[in-house]
């Protein structure tokens, strides 16, 4: 029995969006993520596996629409159409009461390396998956 073509897209996996990444900040990331290993091995393997299937650039042809360190991404909620700003920084620069979210959360290995316009899919601590698209980025404030 063959399943109709409508069937078998809607049981697909949805593919992951493209990963840029700026060869500047690849060393510190792949080091924070080996660190992470023993602590939380399941982020760690996400953060390699998307620095594995990246595109590294130079810094000078990073595209400023790409999600990266230092750079605010607004991003949707699919499920409850809330719209947030964030900063993506490295772990001791996190403040979340500045909306400065560690590349080493969830949410920051899902954004990191997204274009304007991606969507994707995010694990929630608790377990629950939601469905998230890049409205804009830019470089953040000072």
């Amino acid at each position: 029995m063959t399943l109709p073509v409508a069937e078998i897209r809607k049981n697909r996996r949805p593919r992951a969006p493209k990963v840029i990444i700026n060869a500047d900040e690849l060393a510190h990331i792949e080091s924070l993520a080996e660190g992470a290993m023993t602590r939380n091995p399941d982020l760690a393997d996400r953060l390699l596996d998307e620095l594995g299937r990246a595109r590294i650039v130079k810094p000078a042809k990073m595209p400023e629409n790409v999600v990266s360190i230092g750079r605010t991404v607004t991003y949707r909620d699919e499920a409850t159409e809330q719209v947030k700003s964030v900063t993506l920084v490295y772990p001791e620069d996190a403040d979340i009461d500045r909306q400065r979210i560690s590349v080493m959360t969830p949410i920051g290995v899902a954004l990191l390396g997204l274009t304007e316009g991606a969507t994707f899919f995010w694990d929630t601590r608790e377990g629950e998956r939601r469905t998230l698209s890049v409205i804009k980025v830019a470089q953040a404030e000072a």
